[in-house]
């Protein structure tokens, strides 16, 4: 990190998620509860996991945010689409490749699509 640098951000889009993961609250709590270990972030306060968008069948599912110490942990779930958005964003230092790799593989994704981005 430079002096120039703010934080580091994570942004993935996964497809073709298992519609049981996405579309439940505990599962998506016991997702951020991993990947706050994982990558040694610091829960701020309690995860938020609404669901809504039912007016319509493509809105509809759970979005979550969580601040973390030293930013937050956010996420966008469509039960239609069977797509997950999930961004990661931190002025500490964490480790991108092992954050994309548990993702996938929690949410039983099909294809990740991501991007990092130093702020």
């Amino acid at each position: 990190m430079s002096a120039q640098d703010y934080g580091y951000e994570l942004i993935m889009d996964l497809s073709d998620c298992d519609l049981s993961v996405i579309s439940s609250k505990e599962s998506l709590q016991q997702y951020v509860d991993e990947l706050c270990d994982l990558i040694e972030m610091v829960k701020f306060g309690e995860t938020l996991i609404p669901y809504f968008g039912e007016k319509e069948e493509f809105t509809k599912g759970y979005s979550l945010v969580q601040l973390i110490e030293t930013s937050s942990i956010t996420g966008h779930f469509s039960d239609h689409w069977k797509t997950a958005y999930i961004n990661i964003f931190s002025c500490k230092p964490y480790d991108e490749k092992k954050a994309e790799e548990f993702t996938k593989t929690f949410f039983k994704a099909g294809k990740v699509k991501s991007r990092f981005l130093t702020r």
